[in-house]
């Protein structure tokens, strides 16, 4: 019997995420110039930039190539940026190799079929409250919050909460 998903936070040291569905409700707008465009949680952007000035690793993964969304990732501090990536298992490998990072310190937040094959290959799976059936199925964790509206805060809070990172001083950190 697996145990409980929040026993596994005290180990987790990386954070991987996909983009849309998960940082972002999953819509699109597209404007009359054709330019797309995303809305992402300043809630979200806090907690990630919080993990960052922890000591957190944090990945970005995602089938979009949005560059938009890439500055707003960067500027909140997020180095490693996968964009325009469909078989995400690939760049996870690629990163954890990188850093040699153990999979079992290894959060990964996804929405959608192709979230599931990296998913499978840490140690805790998450995902938004309004994932895909599929994902839902396989994840330790399905926030209460759905994608674009506080579920990457959710369990960042949680994790950094867990190993004794979270508190009210937080005077560097904007979103």
């Amino acid at each position: 019997m697996k145990k409980n998903y929040k026993e596994y936070l005290k180990d987790i040291t990386t954070f991987v995420f996909d983009v849309d569905g998960v940082f972002t409700d999953g819509s699109i707008l597209v404007t009359t110039q054709g330019e797309m465009l995303r809305k992402m949680n300043v809630k979200d952007g806090f907690a990630l930039k919080t993990a960052l000035q922890k000591g957190y690793q944090v990945c970005i993964i995602s089938g979009g190539s949005n560059e938009g969304v890439r500055d707003r990732l960067k500027g909140l501090g997020v180095t490693d940026i996968y964009l325009g990536a469909h078989l995400k298992q690939e760049p996870l490998k690629e990163y954890l190799h990188m850093y040699d990072i153990d999979p079992e310190n290894v959060l990964y937040m996804g929405d959608d079929l192709p979230d599931i094959p990296p998913m499978k290959l840490v140690k805790v799976a998450t995902c938004p409250q309004n994932a895909v059936a599929e994902v839902k199925a396989i994840s330790d964790y399905v926030s209460h919050k759905n994608g674009g509206e506080g579920c990457v805060r959710d369990i960042i809070e949680q994790v950094l909460k867990v190993r004794g990172d979270w508190n009210l001083n937080f005077s560097a950190a904007n979103d």
